[in-house]
């Protein structure tokens, strides 16, 4: 009881020494140039927001009456002798401001209100990001659509804002001191590429509908220099001209030789008609040149990478690098696939690649999927004390038209009943002795999903349908080649009970079995239908032409029955 008392007067004295959160102080700088008109609305509106302490006024050279009315407003003013820039006006203020986070907003805008300001400064003070700039309700600006937007998505791609020019932004003082405020009107662009690449966050914010006077032709010429400057002394900064230009060139010349590396591995294994020896040296010839420009790639992006502190840089590194990447993925994964068929016996290195099967349905027949790829399976022993089994991949269960616990006759004597794979095993056959000698194939061995008909061609199999704790038995041989086939329907008691596909003979006899008995047998014809009654059931089996194709041959009269109900 005593230990209690003490850990919990401790954990009392921990709670009342834990320093209460800073508070956050807020300035708001607003360059102005012969803004007369709007400086002390927008002054104003700024003061209405509860958590602004500082506002501060840069009169960059006016030669109107700014000073005063910012003055008359309630801010605190800091005037240029001569008209700098914005950004010269911006730097001006965001040093002589003394508060954590610093908001930047024009002079000439007619509709702010204090939600516009709040939405800039909030998430900021929420801890969301280190960066605001905002966007607008409405269409972007043409230097921003025909100047930065173009210019970013090639030197910066992974910058996608939708108003990189937005003009208003707020951000912790901290960060800004790593930035680089341009004197300009490419102070903008300038913050947000270094931001993104010096892996400071920015978020943009939407805080709608803004007004302000549309600038002449020619000050947007001016502006336009002034943002192509800034993009494009950035992009050599930071080495994004390498990265397009030299690395650029290198990516492109090491996908081609790791074209020619597949081009010739192809050849080798799959185009019988070029000779061994071609194929050989096309790969050889595209290794040579894959390495030489992938060593070149390598050191480059190291030294280019080197000119970046940190940051997003690694996502247009990526982009730039993606169809090298995947050329590299590609040829990994070809050599893979030939270094898993590759056997060795006897002093004898052996591959032989084996493709899966892709299986397009072009009928309408109801399927889970009308697209699939299969195989290839590998071969393998019976597990212990399942010599009575053959465990089947799922696709090859497809192929076959086969299920769990239906069986298949090999020969008079050999019955087995068909399981699922094991876990970890999706592709593997597991054969008993027996079978895999009655079915020709060796343990090991990898046969695709096409080879499976002629690999069971001749094979009984039992197929069942369960219906309300009973179950109907299709019996049907497997042939090699598909052929015409008809689909059937078997109703009990006008339900629906059985719809299946299969091959029919005309005017050949078909039998029908109820719990292994002999029932009735009809005599086979285009769209027919045979009825009959068994046990108080009304049994109706329908035939439809519905130009499908099947490798389920049914038993003829002969052989065994057709169908075989069993009744519970």
């Amino acid at each position: 009881m005593y230990w209690f008392f003490v850990i919990f007067a401790f954990l009392l004295a921990s709670i009342k020494t834990q320093k209460p959160k800073k508070y956050q102080k807020v300035s708001v700088i607003i360059p102005a140039y012969n803004e007369e008109e709007t400086v002390a609305k927008v002054v104003g509106v700024v003061k209405k927001v509860s958590f602004v302490d500082e506002i501060i006024v840069v009169n960059d050279g006016s030669s109107d009456n700014t000073e005063a009315e910012a003055l008359k407003a309630g801010a605190i003013v800091i005037n240029h002798s001569v008209n700098k820039g914005k950004g010269e006006a911006l730097n001006t203020g965001y040093r002589e401001a003394e508060c954590d986070i610093i908001a930047f907003i024009d002079a000439d805008i007619y509709n702010l209100t204090s939600k516009k300001v709040e939405a800039m400064i909030m998430p900021i003070l929420e801890g969301k990001t280190d960066i605001t700039k905002t966007k607008f309700s409405r269409a972007s600006g043409r230097v921003t659509e025909l100047t930065a937007k173009p210019l970013l998505n090639f030197f910066f791609p992974e910058i996608s804002f939708e108003q990189p020019l937005s003009g208003q932004f707020a951000a912790r003082k901290e960060v800004l001191k790593r930035i680089n405020f341009e004197s300009d009107y490419g102070v903008d662009v300038g913050i947000v590429i270094d931001a993104d690449v010096l892996g400071i966050s920015i978020m943009e914010v939407d805080i709608g509908a803004i007004e302000h006077d549309m600038s002449p032709l020619s000050d947007l010429n001016i502006m336009a220099n002034e943002v192509v400057r800034t993009i494009i002394g950035r992009a050599n900064k930071y080495g994004r001209v390498t990265m397009i230009d030299d690395i650029g060139y290198y990516i492109r010349m090491s996908i081609v030789g790791l074209s020619l590396v597949i081009l010739g591995l192809f050849t080798i294994f799959f185009v019988k008609f070029v000779p061994l020896a071609i194929g050989v040296l096309i790969s050889l010839i595209g290794l040579i040149i894959s390495i030489y420009y992938i060593v070149k790639v390598i050191v480059k992006s190291i030294n280019m990478f080197r000119k970046t502190p940190r940051g997003s840089f690694v996502r247009s590194f990526i982009k730039i690098h993606f169809p090298m990447i995947i050329s590299i993925i590609v040829l990994l994964l070809m050599i893979s696939t030939f270094i898993g068929a590759a056997h060795f016996e006897h002093g004898v290195l052996s591959i032989e690649p084996n493709s899966r099967n892709l299986i397009i349905y072009t009928d309408d027949s109801p399927r889970d999927d009308t697209i699939s790829v299969r195989g290839p399976y590998t071969i393998d022993t019976a597990i212990e004390n399942e010599s009575d089994q053959i465990r089947m991949p799922s696709d090859a269960m497809m192929t076959l038209g086969v299920k769990v616990n239906d069986t298949i006759q090999l020969d008079e004597n050999e019955i087995y009943l068909i399981n699922e794979t094991r876990n970890g095993e999706p592709d593997t056959f597991r054969l008993p002795i027996e079978a895999g000698k009655l079915l020709d194939v060796q343990t090991g061995e990898v046969i695709q999903n096409s080879r499976l008909k002629d690999i069971f061609e001749g094979a009984l199999i039992t197929h069942s349908h369960d219906y309300n704790n009973s179950t109907v038995n299709e019996k049907y041989l497997i042939t090699s080649r598909d052929k015409h086939a008809y689909d059937f329907e078997v109703t009990m008691d006008n339900t629906s009970i059985v719809n299946a596909t299969g091959i029919f003979k005309k005017n050949v006899t078909y039998s029908i079995a109820a719990e292994g008995d002999y029932l009735t047998s009809f005599k086979f014809k285009d769209n027919s239908t045979k009825s009959f009654n068994y046990d108080g059931h009304k049994i109706k089996i329908a035939f439809y032409d519905t130009n499908s194709t099947s490798i389920k041959v049914f038993t003829k009269q002969n052989q065994d029955y057709f169908l075989n109900f069993n009744f519970n």
